[in-house]
Formats: structure tokens, C-alpha cells, sequence
């Protein structure tokens, strides 16, 4: 099978790029020009009361140094998903250099024009409007082109909350092993960045009487932006879904929804870590999630049943090389203690301890252990060391830390944990480039993303989950050098979900039921 080339996805995937690139522009315009809306005036105040300098600059850059991410999340419960908390997050963001940049360009204007200028009779609005500003703008434009470059990266979060943008792209090709959708996203995504500060470097260059001309132009052109922005983003569904960005470009996601089922629900691309409780709290009425993800329980979703089969087995075990299987000879029997031990449920049960009741991965995984008689106590370790690599979910934390007990406790092996690693992309090249010696794998990825065999092959091997195992071993040792050791006894597989309540109001069982609703209403 032919690889895409670059230009042939772009060019296939036009109409979307064209659509992220919109959505991109508009979230960093939208919060650029808010913070310059807050920024410049904060700045002036403090420039004016030095005693609040080193409070608001403080404040502000403590704000600055939040994770990104973890600020989306803090923004959700207060501002729910989409532009909202992206804007926020944005604007926090922007603030510091646009504030700073602004008391720094005030307070460096010449005392001696200053004291000309009072001399001269003019007020403080005349002062400020006719002197200050136009001497500090060269410093104040800086700001506002340094606050410009950080929100147009900044923003490829915005995905994460279904605000759109091209981190789709980026971190959908990250998940789904494919360079070329990276690529589309990351490029265009850079070369905004160039673009935008240029631009801004032009008007910095122009000078303030230049800028005071093209003020009302600029205010178009960001008026105009967030419309188009908000243009893109309308639905024309009844059912408001939201999917991951790996769910978007798969053949066992929205890809297979729309070829086998004809499903089309213009979903909003969002983060799992909460595209449940935003089903939950009715702001998404569809999602894609995982059949054994614990918080199915915890929201009390419904799960549509496949009655058309486009989800594959992902049955989970453990992929490590065969030469590390060598290097350490007692490593194989000691993962293979769990093999059997799970069924979905158990799995499911494992999962909501974890997402709802929070407890953490080294209790769950103790518990679980000597539940099942498979706990011992930490040897000293002398013997090598291992590194057990995990993707950024609950399931992954709580399996790790089992293997790290079970490796720890029955042979001499020291272990090292690297989780949180991102998507299967990630994980697997940590994995082929020795940064980790083994992760947990399912074998419906291992096939579609990791193999990517042709349609007849899937066809054929997915009909049992005995058929997918035993084929994507056997092409992990031949192309790879991998094993896949005994599988765990669950199947995580893909799945659409609902509230409860509406699938039961709608009547909606099977995803056939949603596609006939959509289509009669």
C-alpha cells in the first residue's frame, strides 16, 4: 500500500486545514486583543502607582508559569468546553508581556520631555495620549509581538477543550502514528507564528501615528476573524457530539461511523479527560470513549451497541522487544502473572476507583494484587533495571504499577516508571528507540495504527479476538523485533456513548438507532 505523501493529505484534507487555520487565527486575534484591551491599561496604572508594580507583575507571572493544560482544566468547571476557556486560558497568557512591556516603555520615557511637556501645559490624558504612548510604543508593540508568538503555540491546546484550532491535527497525528496529519497541523501553525510577527514587527517599525491610522483596521480584521471563527463552529445536528482526536482519523472511529454506518455528526474534537462529565453536564449529548473506562459508571452513560462491527477486539498486553525478553530471562513468567486475571468488569471497576474515587494507581494496584494472591514485598533490586513506559490515562497508571510490583517483588530487577508519555505514537517510539522497555498495548491499535494492513486484512483477522492476537504478534516479531506477551483477559475497546436517560428518552440502543434518529429529525 502506497504512503500518502504530504501534499496528498493536505490536499484531502483541505477543507478541514482551511477550517483549523480559521478557528486558529480567531482564538489568538480574540485573545490578543482582549489582553492588549487589559494589558496596556494595567500597565499604564502601574506605571503610574509604582507600589502596585511588583504585585500585578507578580501576580501576572505567576499565572504565566501554570501549565497550559492544567489551566484549560481549571477553566472548565467555571466556563464549561469550547471558546471560553481557551480564550481565558489565552488571555492569561498574553498578559504578562503586553503588562510588563507597557510599565517598562512608561516609566523608560526621558523625565526632561516629561517635564517639557507639563511646562507646555498639557494634562495627564494629553501627557499619556500625546507623549508617553507614542515613546513607548516600540517597547509596548514588542509586548504585544511576543504575546502574539506564544498564543498562536498555545492555542494548539485549545483542542484539548473542543475550541478547535490546528492542535486537531497535531495531536490527533501524534496519537494515530501519522506524520503527514503532524505535519499539517504543526506547519501552518509555525508559519502563523512568522506571519503574525512580522506583521506586528512592521507596525512596531511604522511607529505610533502609523498605528493610530490603522486602528479601526485592525478592529476589522478581528471582528471579522472571530466571526468566521464562530461560522466554522456551528452545528446543524440535534445531537451535540464530541470525539478525541485519535477517534477523528480513524477506521474504527468517526472515519468507519461515516463509510459503514453513514454517520456524519460534525463533532467537536476534545480531550477524554473530559469529554465524559462534559456528557454529563449536557454540554456534549454523543462521545466516544473506551469500554471499560470507569467513569461510564461513575456519569451513568449508555454505551450504543456496534451492531455493524466497525470496533475491533483491543484485548491488552504487555509489547516488549525480544532482546530485552533475553537480557532479562525471568521478566516474561513474571508479567505472565497477570495474564487471565481481568475481565471487562474487573477492568471497568479498577478504572472508577481511579477516575471517580480517586484513588491513586499504587493503592489500586496494591489491592488488586493481593486480592489475587500475587503480592510480595520489594526485593532489593541488584540485578538490572527495567523501564515501564505508560500513555497519559487512569487504565495505564494502574497496570504499570502493577508490573512494577510484580517485577519488584518476585525477581532482582530494579524499575523505573515513565508515564504519562502521550499517545500511542509516543509510547511505541520510547519503545523501538530503547527510552523504555516495554508498555501496555491493545491489540486493535497494535493492528490499525501501528500496522495499518489493508482493509481485507482487517476484515479477516478481526473476526475473533484469538485471529487479532495471533496476527499482530506474529507481524510485530517479523517487522519489528517484538513480542506481545499473554493478554490481560479485557477488551478495551472503542464505543459510543450517551446519557442514560436520553438514549432511553430517544430510544436509541444500537448506533444504527442514532443514525435513523438523526435522519428522521
Amino acid at each position: 500500500m502506497m504512503q500518502q505523501s504530504l501534499w496528498q493529505f493536505i490536499i484531502e484534507q483541505h477543507i478541514k486545514l482551511e477550517t483549523q487555520i480559521v478557528q486558529h487565527l480567531a482564538l489568538t486575534f480574540l485573545s490578543l486583543f482582549l489582553a492588549i484591551i487589559i494589558g496596556v491599561p494595567l500597565g499604564i496604572l502601574i506605571a503610574r502607582r509604582r507600589k502596585l508594580s511588583s504585585p500585578v507583575l507578580g501576580i501576572a507571572g505567576v499565572l504565566q508559569t501554570i501549565p497550559s493544560i492544567a489551566l484549560l482544566g481549571f477553566m472548565i468547571p467555571a466556563l464549561g468546553i469550547g471558546i471560553a476557556p481557551a480564550i481565558a486560558a489565552l488571555l492569561i497568557y498574553a498578559l504578562l508581556p503586553i503588562i510588563r512591556n507597557t510599565y517598562t516603555g512608561i516609566t523608560g520615557v526621558n523625565p526632561i520631555v516629561i517635564e517639557a511637556a507639563k511646562a507646555m501645559g498639557m494634562n495627564k490624558s494629553q501627557l499619556l495620549f500625546k507623549v508617553e504612548l507614542p515613546l513607548a510604543m516600540h517597547v509596548i508593540m514588542a509586548g504585544i509581538r511576543t504575546a502574539a508568538v506564544i498564543n498562536v503555540g498555545v492555542a494548539t491546546l485549545a483542542s484539548f477543550v473542543a475550541a478547535g484550532g490546528l492542535g486537531e491535527f497535531i495531536f490527533g497525528g501524534i496519537s494515530l502514528n501519522n506524520t503527514n496529519m503532524i505535519l499539517a497541523g504543526a506547519i501552518p501553525a509555525a508559519l502563523l507564528a512568522i506571519l503574525l510577527d512580522q506583521t506586528i514587527a512592521l507596525l512596531q517599525k511604522s511607529g505610533y501615528q502609523l498605528f493610530q491610522k490603522l486602528k479601526y483596521i485592525i478592529f476589522v480584521i478581528f471582528l471579522t476573524v472571530g466571526v468566521a471563527y464562530f461560522w466554522t463552529s456551528v452545528s446543524e445536528n440535534k445531537i451535540k457530539a464530541g470525539f478525541t482526536p485519535e477517534f477523528m482519523g480513524r477506521q474504527d472511529g468517526d472515519l468507519g461511523l461515516r463509510n459503514v454506518y453513514g454517520l456524519n455528526v460534525n463533532p467537536l474534537v476534545v480531550s477524554d479527560a473530559i469529554m465524559y462529565k462534559a456528557a454529563y453536564e449536557n454540554e456534549l449529548d454523543l462521545i466516544s470513549g473506551y469500554s471499560t473506562d470507569g467513569r461510564i459508571k461513575a456519569f451513568d452513560l449508555y454505551v450504543l451497541n456496534d451492531d455493524k462491527k466497525i470496533f475491533p477486539p483491543y484485548f491488552a498486553a504487555p509489547i516488549i522487544k525480544t532482546k530485552t525478553l533475553e537480557k532479562f530471562p525471568e521478566l516474561e513468567t513474571t508479567l505472565n502473572l497477570l495474564a487471565g486475571k481481568f475481565n471487562d468488569s474487573i477492568m471497568t471497576d479498577l478504572n472508577y476507583k481511579s477516575d471517580y474515587l480517586h484513588q491513586t494507581p499504587e493503592k489500586i494496584a496494591k489491592d488488586f494484587l493481593i486480592k489475587n494472591n500475587l503480592y510480595k514485598k520489594k526485593r532489593r533490586g541488584n540485578s538490572g533495571t527495567l523501564r515501564i513506559g505508560s500513555k497519559i490515562f487512569g487504565e495505564q497508571y494502574i497496570l504499570t504499577e502493577m508490573y512494577k510490583m510484580l517485577i519488584e517483588g518476585y525477581t532482582d530487577y530494579k524499575v523505573e516508571t515513565k508515564t504519562g508519555l502521550g499517545g500511542t505514537k509516543i509510547c511505541f517510539d520510547a519503545l523501538i528507540n530503547d527510552a523504555i522497555d516495554f508498555y501496555s498495548e491493545y491489540t486493535g491499535t497494535g493492528l490499525l495504527v501501528l500496522l495499518k494492513p489493508t482493509e481485507q486484512t482487517i476484515k479477516t483477522v478481526t473476526q475473533n479476538p484469538d485471529k487479532t492476537y495471533d496476527y499482530v504478534n506474529s507481524e510485530f516479531k517479523k517487522q519489528y523485533g517484538i513480542q506481545w506477551l499473554q493478554p490481560l483477559g479485557f477488551n478495551n475497546s472503542y464505543a459510543l456513548m450517551m446519557r442514560r436517560q436520553q438514549a432511553v428518552e430517544l430510544k436509541i440502543k444500537n448506533i444504527s438507532d442514532l443514525k435513523n434518529y438523526l435522519d428522521s429529525n
